[in-house]
């Protein structure tokens, strides 16, 4: 695996964390909180590995630009720019919604998950947009 095939990786593991994510919404609507805890830490490792994978890609490569001056340009930066504000965001309240429900503070976990969830949904499928519009629309 060269630097060059990181895109990929990093939307294969957004795309990865949303299905989990989505999989431990319906675990825990149906009650099932051992399998819940066990897909959310998994989605939490999928994300860090896309995390570490990204920075590293950036770090390698630098920012990548979008190459098309039309109408995608628009919609391009109108998904990019709040994924972007978002995925930084959000961080401090994954580590706070997972410590809480480590130390079994569940009604405290419940009240921050409420609207952190769909903001980790949001930020994991537009991660892959972003990814699809830059490599496969862009150039």
């Amino acid at each position: 695996m060269s630097v060059t095939d990181l895109p990929t990786l990093n939307a294969t593991l957004n795309s990865i964390t949303a299905i989990l994510l989505m999989y431990g919404f319906v675990l825990i609507k149906s009650g099932q909180k051992e399998k819940h805890k066990k897909i959310m830490i998994s989605a939490l490792i999928s994300s860090s590995l896309f995390l570490t994978s990204y920075l590293f890609y950036h770090y390698s490569v630098g920012s990548v630009a979008y190459q098309r001056y039309d109408w995608t340009r628009t919609l391009y930066f109108a998904i990019l720019i709040p994924h972007t504000i978002l995925a930084v965001g959000m961080l401090p309240f994954i580590f706070v919604a997972v410590w809480r429900a480590l130390h079994d503070q569940f009604d405290r976990h419940k009240r921050i998950v409420r609207w952190l969830w769909p903001v980790w949904m949001y930020v994991s499928v537009t991660g892959v947009a972003v990814y699809f519009m830059l490599y496969h629309v862009s150039g």
